[in-house]
């Protein structure tokens, strides 16, 4: 046995040993997290064995070779500095369970790695026993056995040590089996980090609710069928993200439906429909598969004319009314469905006894308008999964949670499929669901959102009356519609532009002489020249932001990208990279980004078109002269802008 390496550590937090054993188990049930080539584990049973019963397992997998069975026998009882250690008891001194290591890369299925996996909690480690099977029998692999143990020190100093049973004989893959140097220098890092985190995540770990391995096989499948979807993207979105974002959110989907068929003996797939379906593409790689369904939203995308005539989409605005209710569809979906995120539950209930829901819940809203906060130990985004959790389980769901692999920081969504109550007791949970939509509709922010939409309620037209002493009751009356949401408002059929561009050109160089100004006042980079040009130091994003206004923060808000996109797009003053700003220098412009794409040449009709900030706010002007800079030095320097050719008409 070699140790291979140790890393030392100061437990600051105190939660070692304790941190340790979780972090052990993040290795051992979400390999992938650290591993980006593997997609998962299938884990099996656990249970405590003592000495005998674990010579008893070995002794059945190392059937075949005693010099084999001796030496990991000697491994398992030695410490990591080859000593030999006896368990001061035998009753339950392991815990043994077994694993199943998943690749990334695994389309037909068959490429899968097994470990058993033994935690000697009285030593503080655990050892991972790799192993085969061919012809129906474990074959271990005696190369790749290596354990992880924690390591007291002095007072509150620990370490953490890689050893391996055969370091000159390691096997690596690259993939289940990993280089000896991965595991010394990515790993064992990674551990001693996760031991000493205080805290834990908010969320339950990714594919907790499927098959990990059908999973991975089928995800493998659609990317390769649908990846031809990337260059013919036509969507000012970029493809990479949003077309593998919906192949995985598919891919889920179909091995959740998948699992519910066998669950129920059912033959024919689930129809649905996708309520807010974007660009549509998950519609059609649903139908692609053979469900039958539909996506409906409020604005038709252009990449819509090319998925043919078998992928159903519907331009219309969908308010929550009985007017909108599927009584046929299986499941209705919520990807990023914005405004309608918690009326799908409520769509979901009342359209039939059977229906059930998938939503993944992205930006904040309410019953009507955006959600308001009313904790503070939570985060928002924990916060509004809970709410939308709360509605749907007032809407008589069984609800469950499970976080997706999509690239995004809003991966959880909220599963409703079946139902906490009988059948017959539809009409009470009705009543209940209604009295829970009016109470969450009279909250002040609902009040305040309806009177500023339709101008304030008027007596005896079903709105908001006051009933004396401050208080507001809302007078129900018959809805000859079926309307459930009084105030919802749909988005707008045309998308506003909210990049900045249309903020008022006052209020931008406003904020861009601001930041300009506190950078310039900063000590100059190190390494730069005092006596020259001066650029000013650098602030990040968050700093920035601190520098202004609450009412310019709240005005930015609401813009996508909001104080960043500004920055970004004053490119003539600023230059921001890795969330650093910094006043950016139009010399080394022609020396930077070498083995990159050089910036695109101002076209000749731009030059000079609009004036140079630099020379009318810099202390010592503009870096570059007059006829070099492609800005104006001053009202004689300025032209007007030209210009673009009308387009010939066809005749």
């Amino acid at each position: 046995m070699s140790k291979l390496y140790e890393i030392r550590f100061t437990n600051s937090c105190g939660i070692v040993p304790e941190g340790f054993w979780s972090a052990i188990d993040v290795w051992i049930k979400k390999p992938h997290v650290v591993n980006k080539r593997l997609c998962g584990v299938k884990e099996e049973e656990s249970k405590a064995v003592d000495a005998t019963e674990l010579e008893q397992i070995l002794t059945a997998l190392w059937d075949t070779s005693l010099e084999d069975l001796n030496d990991v026998l000697s491994f398992l009882i030695n410490d990591g500095d080859g000593n030999s250690v006896i368990p001061a008891t035998n009753d339950g001194h392991w815990c043994f369970e077994g694993r199943t290591i998943i690749p990334k890369v695994n389309v037909d299925g068959t490429l899968l790695h097994k470990e058993i996996i033994l935690k000697d909690f009285s030593r503080q480690r655990v050892v991972f026993l790799p192993f085969d099977e061919k012809a129906g029998r474990a074959v271990p692999r005696k190369n790749n056995i290596y354990q992880i143990q924690l390591g007291t020190e002095k007072d509150d100093d620990w370490s953490v040590s890689i050893s391996t049973l055969r370091p000159d004989d390691w096997f690596s893959d690259g993939v289940a089996y990993p280089k000896l140097p991965w595991l010394s220098g990515v790993l064992l890092p990674k551990l001693v980090q996760w031991s000493t985190e205080c805290r834990q995540s908010e969320f339950k770990s990714t594919l907790s609710l499927i098959p990990v391995e059908k999973y991975s096989c089928m995800y493998q499948q659609l990317k390769e069928k649908y990846k031809e979807m990337v260059k013919v993207w036509p969507e000012v979105t970029d493809p990479e993200k949003f077309v593998y974002e919906d192949v995985a959110i598919a891919t889920y989907l179909l091995v959740l439906w998948e699992e519910e068929r066998a669950e129920k003996g059912l033959t024919a797939k689930q129809s649905f429909v996708d309520l807010g379906c974007g660009n549509g593409l998950l519609v059609h790689i649903l139908s692609n598969e053979g469900h039958p369904g539909k996506g409906i939203d409020i604005r038709k995308r252009k990449i819509w004319d090319m998925y043919g005539p078998q992928t159903h989409l519907e331009e219309s605005a969908i308010t929550p009314s009985d007017s909108f209710l599927f009584p046929d569809a299986d499941w209705l979906i919520g990807n990023h469905s914005d405004e309608l995120t918690p009326w799908i539950p409520v769509i979901s209930s009342r359209s039939s006894y059977s229906c059930r829901f998938f939503v993944l819940p992205c930006c904040f809203f309410d019953f009507c308008g955006k959600y308001q906060r009313r904790q503070c130990k939570k985060s928002q985004y924990k916060e509004y999964i809970d709410f939308i959790s709360e509605v749907s389980t007032v809407c008589g769901f069984n609800v469950e949670e499970d976080c997706l692999r999509i690239p995004s920081t809003k991966r959880v969504c909220l599963i409703g499929k079946t139902r906490s109550y009988e059948h017959s007791g539809e009409a009470r949970m009705d009543e209940l669901r209604t009295q829970y939509i009016q109470k969450r509709l009279s909250c002040p922010a609902a009040i305040s959102k309806r009177e500023a939409t339709a101008g304030g309620a008027e007596a005896g037209s079903g709105g908001w009356r006051d009933h004396g002493e401050g208080e507001l009751r809302e007078e129900v009356h018959p809805n000859n519609g079926g309307d459930w949401g009084e105030g919802f408002q749909p988005r707008d059929k045309v998308e506003p532009t909210r990049n900045c561009a249309n903020l008022p050109r006052g209020f931008i160089d406003s904020v861009v002489l601001q930041v300009g100004q506190a950078l310039l006042e900063l000590s100059p980079e190190e390494g730069h020249d005092k006596d020259s040009w001066n650029q000013g130091g650098s602030l990040s994003v968050k700093e920035v932001a601190e520098l202004l206004d609450k009412e310019t923060l709240q005005n930015l808000k609401k813009e996508c990208g909001g104080l960043q996109t500004l920055l970004k797009n004053s490119h003539q003053v600023f230059k921001v990279e890795g969330g650093k700003v910094q006043i950016r220098d139009w010399r080394v412009q022609a020396s930077e980004g070498k083995g990159k794409p050089r910036p695109k040449r101002t076209p000749s009709g731009a030059l000079k078109t609009r004036p140079c900030w630099f020379h009318s706010h810099h202390p010592q002007g503009c870096p570059l002269s007059s006829e070099r800079c492609t800005f104006a030095h001053g009202p004689a320097d300025l032209r007007p802008a030209a210009r673009p050719p009308k387009k010939q008409k066809n005749r």
